[in-house]
């Protein structure tokens, strides 16, 4: 696990939970209850019963398996829709599901037996904007045939490597020799060739997720 990130100076994050076993809530409430840097706003067993509340949450917390009938993908396209990350916390291991929503766009997937500190690290992080990577959502992505290549040149993956991993236009483009200008072109292409493969990566932690997926980033 990575150094845990300092919320000492924000806000408590705002969560929803989204699980079909009440029990599962429950036990996941009384698990943050100790950490002040979590809230959890909502409690629900689908999507649908999230979003006809008035909770604002700011990260959604989503178990693959619901038994409304919905997907991972659906229900990970819903809640992005709505302008929210969502951390998948489940207690299974079909990697179809982790698949499905990686494909979506989650920030990670971590298993609801890891340990209390792992799992509030995690949703620190998710609610930060960072990406999660687990074992099981790399595993996952590296097994998805349906990630289809984007094509980037060498210079585009060298350029993307760079500025998904945190760096600003105007540092890439002193570590590489061209202009912050010429960058910025570069990463305008690089966002239109993922969105032509149906990758769409409208915001650099989109990109960071690309560059993950692709493996010009370490996973961990």
């Amino acid at each position: 696990m990575t150094d845990e990130i300092d919320a000492t100076t924000r806000a408590p994050l705002r969560i929803a939970l989204v699980d079909d076993h009440e029990i599962v809530r429950v036990g996941i409430m009384e698990l943050l209850a100790p950490h002040p840097t979590v809230e959890v706003v909502a409690s629900t067993s689908t999507v649908a019963e999230l979003f006809a509340l008035d909770a604002s949450p700011e990260l959604v917390v989503l178990d693959l398996r619901l038994s409304d009938g919905s997907t991972p993908g659906e229900n990970v396209t819903a809640i992005r829709s709505h302008g929210l990350d969502t951390l998948v916390l489940t207690g299974g291991d079909d990697p179809r599901l982790v698949r499905s929503a990686a494909r979506a766009g989650v920030l990670g997937v971590i298993r609801k037996a890891s340990p209390a500190a792992e799992i509030v690290d995690a949703l620190l992080r998710a609610g930060v904007g960072e990406t999660v990577p687990t074992t099981d959502w790399a595993a996952a992505l590296d097994a998805d045939v349906e990630l289809t290549d984007a094509r980037l040149s060498a210079r585009e993956r060298e350029i993307l490597a760079l500025y998904a991993s945190g760096e600003k236009a105007q540092a890439v483009a002193f570590r590489t020799g061209l202009s912050r200008d010429t960058v910025a072109n570069y990463i305008s292409r690089i966002r239109v060739k993922y969105a032509n493969v149906g990758r769409p990566a409208l915001t650099k932690v989109d990109l960071h997720r690309r560059a993950i997926e692709d493996g010009l980033m370490p996973d961990s």
